[in-house]
């Protein structure tokens, strides 16, 4: 048994002043109880209790060891509850990633509400399309957007998901035509994200079921979904935007949608923080703020 278990036992047998009572209060038997004390006194080396069968007294060493018994006990119980206390403030500085455009398009709107609800935090939001090294960069907690989630050492909590829509600019359909079947994307100019899982491999659920192509080089590749955005926009090719980037542009028929009847699988919106039994009150503030308010965000864009 632990030495702080031990000290606990002793000072309430010391405080009730009886094995008994002692034994009743911590909901044990006498019995055990009892042995307990003569296993702190075995590990110490010196008999901390005179006991009789009427009586029990401190010995000088039981007396000096009661003090300082309860001095620590006292200083651990203390420091247990400030850090208790602790562990449930919203402060300090949270390190956020996020991907760019995500971050711009989605998360930039929300933030507002989440700093006015905790007013002692500090963030610090890096937005990076790629995948961070959250533990060796010293993030707190990263926004992560993929159609699977890598195996990992790392939490994972599901935050909602995020449409992939096909588009093109009015001026391009009116050059080159408008793709019917997902087998005519082969003969457009194809604009690509550098970052997908599968950059050319592409995957479209139909009515059909699903079914896999392998398209041409793009003619360009960007790491960046903002970017693909502004070329689709300006008749460069045929590109695969998420929900909360294409939306607006179809909205003021900037792009049109292609293929609607044959979606790409959906990318999973994930909050990810390293592992531990107890997630930091910032952490977790930021992760149930956004579970509670990116679904109907994502919903709005789709």
């Amino acid at each position: 048994m632990d030495s702080l278990a031990l000290m606990r036992s002793f000072r309430r047998v010391v405080e009730l002043g009886s094995f008994a009572r002692a034994a009743d209060d911590l909901a044990l038997s006498a019995a055990g109880l009892s042995k307990q004390v003569r296993q702190l006194e075995a590990r110490l080396g010196t008999v901390l209790l005179q006991r009789t069968t009427r009586r029990m007294s401190l010995t000088d060493g039981g007396r000096l060891y009661y003090a300082e018994c309860c001095r620590l006990l006292d200083e651990i119980d203390a420091l247990e509850q400030r850090m208790r206390a602790g562990s449930e403030r919203v402060d300090g500085l949270l390190r956020i990633n996020a991907p760019l455009s995500f971050g711009l398009c989605v998360l930039s709107p929300l933030l507002s509400r989440f700093l006015a609800a905790h007013p002692h935090l500090r963030l610090d939001l890096a937005l990076d399309d790629r995948v961070v090294d959250l533990v060796g960069e010293g993030f707190d907690v990263a926004v992560r957007l993929r159609s699977e989630l890598e195996d990992s050492s790392l939490v994972a909590r599901r935050l909602g998901q995020v449409e992939q829509l096909l588009c093109a600019a009015p001026s391009y359909l009116q050059r080159h035509g408008q793709p019917r079947t997902p087998q005519e994307l082969c003969g457009h100019a194809l604009l690509g994200y550098s970052l997908s899982q599968s950059p050319r491999a592409w995957q479209l659920q139909g009515a059909d079921g699903a079914s896999e192509f392998t398209l041409p080089a793009p003619r360009v590749a960007a790491n960046n979904s903002l970017l693909l955005r502004d070329l689709l926009v300006d008749g460069h090719g045929v590109g695969s935007l998420p929900a909360f980037v294409a939306a607006p542009a179809i909205a003021a028929d900037r792009l049109r949608e292609l293929l609607p009847r044959h979606r790409q699988p959906p990318r999973h919106v994930h909050a990810v923080y390293a592992t531990g039994r107890l997630l930091p009150a910032k952490v977790r503030a930021f992760v149930d703020f956004l579970g509670d308010e990116l679904p109907a965000a994502l919903a709005a864009d789709c």
